[in-house]
C-alpha cells in the first residue's frame, strides 16, 4: 500500500521558454504556432505531468506476485528506484518511456520503497515517493539445482537442471521467473519433464568459454495449488574447452577432441548385449558426475548373490554418463578385450591409464555420443536431454516457446528462428521408444 506519498515539483527551463511577461509569452506561442493563448498558469496547469505509483492502498497484505508499476501522463517516466531490504528491485521502461514495472514477482513479508520521478510538457518534474508491505505466505515451495553448481566450469552440452521439492501446479508462472545471460548469445528453451523437473537447454551447443548468469526468480511466484517461492535460486558458471567424445561399439574405439582437435583414441569395449540390461544405451549422452570409487552391485536390478551373473566390484575413475548405470571406467580385467570385443554390462571399459586421464580430462556436461548399438539412450535417462530433436524440446515449454539468451538476459524468440551460436551440436536425434523407462526408476550398474 501507500504508507506515506511525498511530492515535490521542480521546473527545468526550456531554452525556448522565456517568461519575460504574459503579452511576451503569448507572442513567443503565436510564433511558434501554438494554438491558444489563455492564462500563462493555466497553460502550465495542462501540461503538468501526473504521476501515479501502484501498488495502492495495500496495506501489509499485497500479494507478492503483484506488479510495482509507474505510469506518467503528459509527460515520461525519468526514474524509478525501488529497494527492498536495501537492495534495488530490477523493473522495464517503455519505449516510449511512459510506464515503468518491475520485472519479477516481490519476496513475500517484505517491506518496499519506491521513488519516481517524472517530466511533464510543461517543463517541470514531479517525484512521487511511497512504501508498502506484501503479505507472509504459509506454504512455499522449494527449487534447487542439479547442476551446474555455482563456480563450476562445465561442458558445452551442459542443461540446466532446476528440482522442485513439491509438484508445481502453474508452470508457466514458475517458467516465467527463469532468467539466463550469457556474455555470447544462444537460442534455448526449457522443457517441463514432470511437475517437479525443469530443464533448460541450447538449441546448439554453448560456445565454448561462454560466461553464464542463471537466476530463478523464485520468491514471490505462486506456483498453483496454494504454493509459494520460498527464495531465488542462482548460479554464475563458465563454459570451457569443447570436450566433444565419439564412441563406437562396432570399432570399439572412442576418440576424443579438445576444441576440435583430436586429443587421444582410446580403445575400449561396450556392453555385451544379450538382454537389454547388458546393451550400452545408444546416442547423445552427457558426463554428469565423476565418482573415485564407485561400488557396482547387480543387486539393485534384481540379481543378487547367488544369482547367475551376480558381481559386485569396486570400480575406479568411473565418470557417470547415464542414470542407468552407465559409466566410462577403469576396467584391468577387460584390457585384452578393448578394442575389439564388446563384454561389459552396459558401461564403456577402458584401460587403468586411458580411464584415469578421461576421468580428469572430463567436465560435467561434455558430450558423448554413442553408436552402434540397439538400444536407444532414453530422453529422461540422466541427461539424455540431446536426444529429443529442437522441436519437441521447445514443445515442452510450458510457454511453448524458444528464447534468446545474452548479457541483459532471457526474452521471447519464435520457435523456428534460426539459433544466433554457430557453435556444433546435434541437430537431429534418433528416434526413442515410446514405453521408454524413466529416470526415477532404479539405477542399472554396470561394468
Amino acid at each position: 500500500m501507500r504508507v506515506g506519498i511525498a511530492v515535490r515539483t521542480g521546473r527545468r527551463r526550456p531554452a525556448t521558454w522565456g517568461l519575460v511577461g504574459r503579452t511576451a509569452a503569448c507572442g513567443a506561442l503565436v510564433a511558434a504556432g501554438l494554438a491558444g493563448c489563455g492564462d500563462g498558469a493555466t497553460d502550465l496547469s495542462r501540461n503538468a505531468v501526473r504521476l501515479n505509483v501502484s501498488p495502492g492502498d495495500g496495506g501489509d497484505r499485497l500479494r507478492p506476485d503483484s506488479a510495482i508499476q509507474v505510469a506518467a501522463e503528459k509527460g515520461t517516466v525519468e526514474n524509478v528506484t525501488v529497494t527492498h531490504k536495501g537492495q534495488p528491485v530490477e523493473g522495464e521502461l517503455s519505449a516510449d518511456r511512459t510506464h515503468w514495472k518491475s520485472r519479477w514477482t516481490l519476496d513475500p513479508g517484505t517491506d518496499y520503497s519506491v521513488t519516481a520521478t517524472a517530466l511533464g510538457r510543461d517543463g517541470r518534474t514531479r517525484t512521487v515517493t511511497s512504501g508498502f508491505s506484501t503479505a507472509k505466505v504459509s506454504k512455499t515451495i522449494d527449487g534447487s539445482l542439479e547442476g551446474p553448481f555455482d563456480k563450476e566450469t562445465v561442458g558445452v552440452g551442459i542443461p540446466i537442471v532446476v528440482k522442485f521439492e513439491q509438484n508445481v501446479g502453474d508452470r508457466a508462472a514458475v517458467e516465467r521467473a527463469m532468467d539466463v545471460k550469457a556474455d555470447k548469445p544462444v537460442q534455448g528453451a526449457w522443457h517441463w519433464f514432470d511437475n517437479q523437473t525443469l530443464v533448460f537447454r541450447t538449441r546448439e551447443y554453448w560456445p565454448a568459454h561462454t560466461k553464464v548468469s542463471f537466476q530463478a526468480h523464485l520468491s514471490g511466484v505462486h506456483a498453483g495449488k496454494g504454493l509459494w517461492g520460498a527464495r531465488d535460486v542462482k548460479a554464475d558458471f563458465r563454459v570451457g574447452d569443447s570436450h566433444i567424445t565419439k564412441a563406437s561399439a562396432t570399432t570399439h574405439m572412442m576418440y576424443v577432441r579438445r576444441n576440435g582437435k583430436l586429443v587421444r583414441t582410446i580403445p575400449v569395449s561396450m556392453g555385451r548385449g544379450g538382454e537389454e540390461k547388458y546393451t550400452t544405451t545408444n546416442g547423445a549422452h552427457l558426463t554428469m558426475e565423476k565418482e573415485d570409487p564407485v561400488i557396482m552391485d547387480s543387486s539393485t536390478t534384481g540379481c543378487g548373490p547367488g544369482c547367475p551373473g551376480y558381481y559386485r566390484e569396486t570400480v575406479y575413475a568411473a565418470v557417470r554418463i547415464s542414470n542407468s548405470g552407465e559409466y566410462v571406467h577403469s576396467a584391468p580385467w577387460s584390457v585384452g578385450d578393448q578394442g575389439n570385443s564388446n563384454v561389459s554390462h552396459g558401461c564403456v571399459n577402458a584401460s587403468p591409464e586411458d580411464a584415469r586421464w578421461f576421468y580428469n580430462f572430463s567436465y560435467r556436461g561434455d558430450p558423448v555420443r554413442i553408436t552402434g548399438t540397439s538400444r536407444e539412450l532414453e530422453p529422461d535417462n540422466g541427461w539424455g536431454f540431446w536426444q529429443l530433436p529442437w522441436d519437441k524440446w521447445v514443445a515442452g515449454s510450458a510457454l511453448k516457446q524458444a528464447v534468446s539468451v545474452s548479457p541483459q538476459g532471457s526474452s521471447p524468440v519464435a520457435p523456428d528462428s534460426a539459433p544466433p551460436s554457430t557453435q556444433a551440436g546435434p541437430s537431429q536425434a534418433p528416434p526413442t521408444p515410446s514405453a521408454a523407462p524413466t529416470a526415477q526408476g532404479a539405477a542399472r550398474p554396470g561394468h
